[in-house]
């Protein structure tokens, strides 16, 4: 394998601790990707897309899929922590860009946990008139702790909670679902032609529903910490992306049949309103399990933006002091720390759509700079590579998508201004 060279690696004892199997790893990518959107953001994409909002989740599908398969050869040929900034150096060969690229990971990184967060308080209202900042606190501090303590016991805990995510949207659909004709009737009207405001907002929804799929880019930042990485890194991204697409389309068809968009829209726990509306009893158990989604994928991205830390001072391109792992806990323990601190400030401090738009702009950024690194590397083809690969059009088409959406997303705010 042709090993990067992106920068001087600094051997530092102990290593990071490779324990994390296939099915383990899909379900640390899947259990962020579950917790990071349908459960807090399906009400704001309704906002925007209407009865369409389940095109807009399928938009936001095709332009993460192709970006997904670029990120699955790439994790294949340079499976190591701060995965994308290993992609962009290998394939654009401009450090400044490499490491401007894992800073842009870190604050997407920490700028979505403190997302979640801040959903996580919504669903808690349910239940108590709990101080959102207290909550806030309590919930990132315990979080950041669970990080600290083990990958493997971090991993198997996520795994648990991705299991209740899962059982959540499955109860949803079955509480929720629509005889026949109304089912017919909705799909119908997905079909329709629409004008010009109803294009654009399924775009602008589908920018929102986009973040719901964020996640699976995270997977290659325990590439260290994987068996056979090469081998079941694509794997896990490619399960947990698809999983996650059926899981969001039937959702969003569902919860359409059920509700208005403006119903949906205007509450903060959207799929416990969902239920209350279908079942006509109380949420709690839906509210509780939404908590945990929401939790679980705060607890991945924590694990990711440190991760991405490590990596990258593990090689000199951040502070070397971020490396440094406990030697009990086999976790880069500074770089934990860190990354919990700035998460609870963000939280906060911004609104919860303000974040998510935040969180998808750097995250698109990203995606066009590692798709491009792909199409350089393929371009160059001088090594003998012979893992997981992708046609050479799907790292420009992934490009395309992601300079799309960063335009339209300018473009709103710029109106939005006006």
């Amino acid at each position: 394998m042709h090993k990067p060279e992106a920068g001087p690696r600094i051997e530092r004892q102990p290593a990071l601790r490779r324990s994390l199997s296939l099915s383990l790893v899909t379900y640390y990518g899947l259990g962020n990707i579950l917790g990071a959107g349908i459960y807090v953001l399906i009400g704001k994409v309704a906002a925007h897309a209407g009865h369409q909002a389940p095109l807009s989740f399928l938009l936001a599908s095709l332009l993460a899929g192709f970006t997904a398969f670029s990120y699955a050869e790439l994790s294949a040929r340079y499976p190591f922590s701060a995965g994308e900034v290993v992609y962009i150096q290998q394939g654009l060969g401009i450090r400044l860009l490499s490491i401007l690229a894992g800073l842009l990971i870190i604050m997407a990184g920490i700028v979505s946990a403190a997302t979640i967060a801040r959903g996580f308080t919504g669903y808690l209202q349910i239940f108590t008139a709990f101080p959102d900042w207290a909550a806030i606190v309590i919930l990132v501090s315990c979080l950041g702790m669970l990080a600290l303590w083990g990958i493997t016991q971090s991993v198997l805990v996520a795994a648990v909670m991705t299991l209740a995510e899962i059982g959540g949207l499955l109860l949803i659909l079955w509480v929720a679902r629509p005889g026949t004709t109304a089912l017919l009737h909705t799909l119908e009207s997905l079909a329709v032609t629409m004008d010009a405001p109803q294009i654009q907002g399924v775009f602008l929804g589908a920018f929102l529903a986009f973040y719901a799929f964020i996640g699976f880019e995270d997977m290659v930042n325990v590439a260290e910490e994987v068996k056979q990485p090469s081998r079941n890194l694509p794997r896990a991204i490619l399960l947990a992306l698809g999983i996650s697409t059926l899981l969001y389309f039937a959702v969003a068809v569902v919860t359409i049949s059920v509700v208005t968009p403006e119903q949906l829209a205007g509450s903060a726990a959207p799929l416990a309103f969902v239920y209350q509306q279908a079942s006509h009893s109380d949420p709690a158990l839906i509210t509780v399990i939404s908590m945990v989604a929401v939790i679980n994928g705060a607890l991945i991205q924590i694990i990711m933006a440190s991760r991405v830390c490590y990596g990258m001072g593990s090689r000199g391109w951040a502070p070397a002091w971020l490396a440094r792992v406990n030697p009990v806990t086999r976790t880069p323990l500074p770089a934990t720390l860190v990354v919990t601190a700035l998460v609870m400030l963000m939280a906060l401090w911004l609104p919860i759509e303000s974040l998510a738009r935040a969180t998808s702009f750097f995250i698109l950024l990203v995606f066009a700079l590692v798709n491009l690194s792909l199409w350089r590397i393929k371009h160059r083809a001088t090594d003998d590579y012979r893992g997981f690969s992708v046609y050479r059009w799907v790292p420009v088409v992934g490009a395309a998508g992601a300079l799309v959406f960063i335009a339209m997303q300018t473009v709103s705010s710029l109106a939005g201004f006006a």
